[in-house]
């Protein structure tokens, strides 16, 4: 029996070994990921807010320039209440 000899295995086929697909899951997972953002941006486009939002723009700030219609009101509130009660007129 001293005399044997020692049996050792042959090389292994590269898909027996695990670190191998540790390192291919990664880009793997990342190509999987690519393609779901692809069809989630595809399966759902942006909607448009407004199809006329410049004539809409426009219409606010005349809106804004006419006195009768502006905020000055809204601000004249504001201001009066963010004015400590001693400055407040009686």
């Amino acid at each position: 029996m001293p005399n044997s000899p020692v049996i050792t295995p042959g090389p292994q086929p590269w898909w027996k070994f695990g670190h191998v697909w540790l390192v291919i899951a990664g880009p793997v997972i990342v190509v999987i990921a690519g393609f779901i953002t692809l069809w989630l941006a595809v399966s759902r486009p942006d909607p448009v807010v407004e199809e006329d939002y410049y004539r809409k723009g426009i219409e606010i700030n005349q809106t804004l320039a006419q006195p009768e219609k502006s905020l000055a009101p809204a601000l004249k509130g504001r201001n009066h209440a963010a004015t400590p009660a001693v400055d407040q007129p009686r």
